[in-house]
């Protein structure tokens, strides 16, 4: 058994923080068995892991992040989706096929995303199976929670991307057979327009099996009006996905910008994931996306990076972003409420992780996925109470601040 000490933060719920002063949470093989005061008489002959003055919150969810574009970060983001695709995003993606540059790409991704403060990790890679199974096992071997997909193109996409249907299909199904302890495979339909209907009808079978899936909807007009002109059967986007049996209580649906209140109810009544990317909708003029609707809801909902139309790799900056927006919402329309920092942070942590399971919060049984914050001189100079120290950590502070990295109790030194 471990016991840590420190300065405890985390959300069981979405509307307050647990905080802990000078606490305790002690584990076994990785997970939380209980977190509370009075170590020294609770617990006198163990070990501990004295983290004092320090803050110790759960690690970091990032629900949707293109590995595969981490090479163009910064890059390309004065133009929208469609446009950007095109210019920037295929021609990078084509890459994939060499391995040694993969390899590159990924370790750094990777080791970025662990200095940042992230635990777990949901990828899109490419079309190539090689690449998606070389991310499988980085993953495993730097100790972090991954899904990846290896994603499904048969139209609409240029020809160094245009998969045969049959083949992406069987690539799938022998990804999600053979997926790693600790990197699990996922059904990763780029979107609607890349995919046909039969190829998205056959991985609607193979997620009816329990597979999990991640694909992107409504993130731009232009690109939901297309959608329209390749569906005109279909009552709206999301329901092009839904009879293909794609909605799932393991279905990730990244931006959900302009989901109608008949689509958020689907979502919720499917118990399907949204993955919220503030970063990229600004970044690609996309749309601003309330997701103070759905939390309000009860939709399962967490926070992506969504890297490389996100700038960041940082979740912590993301939180930023996230509030940011719901503030752009406000402005606009003084009758929609701002996400609060419990809120946000609660989508960062818990509200992603439990696409993992028990991850995201240090309650009894959860996993242990843990950074150790050290707080800067002015917090420590001013006495800054637990809870203006983590503030300033996310709209201040760097990656430096973050000492130590724990998955599954075990502490993490990629970077």
């Amino acid at each position: 058994m471990k016991l840590f000490k420190g300065n405890i933060i985390f959300t069981k719920e979405k509307q307050a923080f647990d905080i802990i002063e000078d606490g305790f949470i002690l584990s076994d093989e990785g997970k939380v068995l209980e977190v509370g005061h009075g170590l020294d008489d609770k617990y006198p002959d163990l070990e501990v892991i004295d983290y004092s003055n320090h803050l110790l919150i759960p690690g970091f969810v990032d629900l949707h992040f293109h590995a595969v574009q981490y090479g163009n970060l910064g890059i390309g983001l004065d133009e929208e989706l469609l446009d950007w695709l095109n210019d920037y995003t295929f021609k990078e993606e084509a890459k994939f096929q060499d391995l040694t540059y993969a390899r590159a790409i990924f370790d750094k991704a990777i080791n970025h995303m662990i200095a940042s403060g992230t635990t777990r990790m949901v990828f899109f890679s490419s079309i190539h199976q090689a690449a998606a199974e070389l991310l499988m096992d980085l993953c495993s071997e730097k100790g972090v929670g991954a899904f990846v997909g290896k994603v499904n193109m048969d139209r609409n996409a240029p020809d160094s991307l245009l998969e045969d249907s049959d083949q992406s299909l069987e690539i799938t199904r022998y990804l999600l057979e053979n997926d790693r302890e600790e990197a699990k495979a996922i059904i990763t339909p780029r979107f609607v327009p890349s995919c046909s209907k039969d190829l998205m009808d056959r991985l609607g079978e193979l997620a009816s099996k329990g597979y999990p899936v991640q694909t992107h909807i409504s993130e731009n007009e232009s690109e939901i009006e297309w959608v329209k002109s390749l569906h005109p059967e279909a009552k709206n986007y999301l329901d092009v996905y839904d009879k293909a049996g794609l909605i799932t209580d393991k279905t990730i649906l990244a931006h959900c910008v302009f989901c109608t209140e008949e689509e958020r109810q689907v979502i919720f009544d499917k118990k399907a994931f949204v993955a919220h990317c503030p970063a990229a909708n600004f970044n690609l003029t996309s749309g601003i996306m309330n997701a103070k609707l759905y939390l309000d809801k009860g939709i399962r909902i967490g926070l992506g990076t969504d890297v490389g139309a996100g700038h960041t790799p940082s979740i912590r900056q993301v939180i930023v972003e996230a509030i940011k927006m719901s503030k752009v919402n406000h402005m606009m329309d003084k009758t929609m409420p701002v996400l609060s920092l419990s809120e946000a942070f609660y989508m960062a942590t818990k509200g992603g992780g439990q696409y993992f399971g028990k991850v995201g919060s240090f309650e009894k049984s959860y996993d242990l996925d843990m950074l150790v914050i050290k707080p800067d001189d002015l917090s420590l100079t001013r006495n800054m109470p637990i809870l203006n120290q983590l503030q300033r950590f996310i709209y201040a502070g760097d990656n430096l601040m973050i000492s130590a990295v724990y998955c599954k109790g075990k502490r993490l030194n990629a970077y």
